[in-house]
């Protein structure tokens, strides 16, 4: 249900309710009242059949939200494919009838205010909508369609994109904040998600979301749940700051879910998203200003991300990897990095068999083997926290250069990935796997033989989808003790939480949060 505290915004929730019969329909929309939705938008253009003289008041009567209609035809991404005066003369049946919006296309509403009969219903609100399912526009030619769409008498402009990269939302966001008339603008696909969440941040009107997750009107729409729950989409105001995790892939990450949890607990103006950047660098010179407060890195952005900062913390430059970059108040980034405090605090607390008991003696670590698989970001910092605890560091990758350079970086030793399985010199090593390999959907990958674990005490995996990954499970079976990914995620969380806000970071509330994932 829908998030608790007081609604900062007027951006509406709009349900798309697509189906092949008008039961379903009505199905649909009191689902959508129940989920937190403002109002309906019944695509006409999925119904097989259905009988506009019959089926239109009813279903006007019978819906409890306020009602849009859209009838939407092939040649703008929908399922109509009949006479075009036939489907205008449905729209204007539509409006007559008591409809509170019609959407109407701009390449169509010419033809359709010619055949107006009479004058516009006081009640009916039209918007004009443009869809353009290739590309974003320049932010002239996008400030050209909305002229254009407010010169055909709508009541509301709308304006949908396809985003080939994140930095085509900014034109997007451009244009909703300086519009004169009301206008809902949202770029489609997954580097386009948050100009769906953000809206309400730049004045849109409403946002589309669906009632299940994968039946969506149009690609890269979250669900209403989602929206009210995951995102605290009614919280969000003008000012509320941005912060979001970069990376690529990026959507299987939980931190929105615990991040989001833990602003909204506490009553901090801000939301965290998720961000799919191709183009780090890129990304930095278009989100420039301080809205834009706080990002969190992961693969396989580390070491690109140290580079765009303008300054960088002596322990990551070290590692050379930054996870966490932070917008100063005079705009600069300053990165840092907090994932080898997570990791290495998780893998202690696992060897010590105890819950966050600190050790008068030193680290459990120092003088053991500690094998890193992996040369990135998130090996660096491994590799760099392991060798801080007196551990000595063996860095495993596919490629035995990238491998070398960092392990003769700590005083480290190197050996290629392919000879992992034979690799035993010892008993009660520690493994640390860094890769991406074995996380969904990939799950039956895993970077070494089970045969080997066997010569391991402790396996540590940064991936934590799933939590329970092959490498873990397998180490699990052989005997070693298992650290998994996700108490390292919340370890690193905490510096980064603290970072964002100002404020002490709500452990416990992270546990529970994760505890439940």
């Amino acid at each position: 249900m829908e998030s608790q505290g007081i609604r900062k915004n007027s951006t509406l929730i709009c349900a798309p309710l697509m189906a092949d019969s008008v039961e379903e329909i009505v199905v649909q929309m009191n689902r959508a009242k129940s989920s937190g939705a403002d109002l309906v938008e019944i695509r006409l253009d999925s119904l097989k059949s259905f009988d506009p003289v019959k089926d239109v008041p009813s279903l006007i009567k019978q819906c409890p939200l306020p009602t849009l209609f859209t009838y939407r035809p092939t040649w703008e991404g929908g399922q109509y494919d009949g006479n075009e005066k036939s489907r205008l003369d449905v729209l204007h049946f539509v409006m007559e009838s008591g409809a509170d919006y019609i959407d109407v296309e701009l390449k169509a509403v010419e033809e359709f205010n010619n055949s107006m009969r009479g004058t516009k219903p006081a009640k009916c609100k039209v918007i004009v909508s443009s869809h353009n399912y290739q590309y974003t526009p320049s932010i002239e030619d996008l400030g050209n369609l909305v002229a254009a769409i407010q010169a055909s008498d709508a009541d509301i402009v709308k304006i949908a994109t396809t985003a080939l990269d994140i930095t085509d939302v900014a034109r997007v966001f451009q244009i909703t904040v300086h519009s004169q008339a009301p206008i809902i603008a949202m770029v489609m696909g997954e580097r386009g998600l948050m100009s769906r969440i953000l809206c309400p941040k730049f004045g849109g009107y409403l946002t589309f979301g669906a009632l299940d997750s994968g039946i969506v009107s149009a690609p890269g729409q979250p669900t209403i749940a989602d929206l009210l729950n995951l995102y605290n989409f009614r919280q969000i105001g003008p000012d509320t700051k941005i912060f979001g995790i970069i990376g690529k892939p990026v959507s299987h990450s939980k931190a929105p879910l615990l991040y989001n949890e833990a602003f909204k607990a506490v009553g901090f103006n801000g939301i965290y998203v998720h961000l799919l950047v191709d183009d780090y660098a890129k990304f930095f010179q278009t989100y420039s200003s301080t809205d834009f407060s706080g990002f969190s890195c992961t693969i396989p952005h580390k070491e690109t991300a140290l580079r765009c900062c303008d300054k960088v913390d002596p322990v990551a430059e070290s590692i050379g990897a930054v996870n966490c970059i932070i917008r100063m108040n005079n705009g600069k980034l300053f990165g840092c990095n907090t994932d080898y405090v997570g990791a290495i605090s998780a893998i202690e607390d696992g060897l010590r068999g105890s819950q966050h008991i600190s050790s008068a003696t030193g680290s459990p670590l120092s003088g053991k083997l500690f094998v890193v698989i992996g040369a990135g970001g998130a090996g660096k910092a491994l590799a760099y926290g392991a060798k801080e605890k007196g551990a000595r560091v063996v860095i495993a990758n596919r490629t035995y250069e990238r491998a070398k350079e960092l392990a003769d970086t700590i005083g480290g030793h190197a050996i290629s990935i392919s000879e992992l399985d034979n690799f035993r010199p010892e008993s009660h090593m520690i493994l640390a796997n860094t890769t991406s390999m074995g996380m969904q959907p990939n799950v039956d990958e895993t970077p070494i033989s089970k045969e080997a674990l066997k010569s391991y005490e402790l396996v540590f995996d940064a991936v934590y989808t799933p939590k329970i990954t092959r490498l873990l499970r397998e180490a699990d079976e052989c005997g070693a003790k298992i650290v998994t990914g996700v108490e390292m995620f919340i370890g690193q969380a905490y510096e980064q939480y603290e970072r964002f806000t100002g404020l002490p970071a709500p452990k416990e509330l992270f546990d529970k949060i994760m505890s439940n994932y």
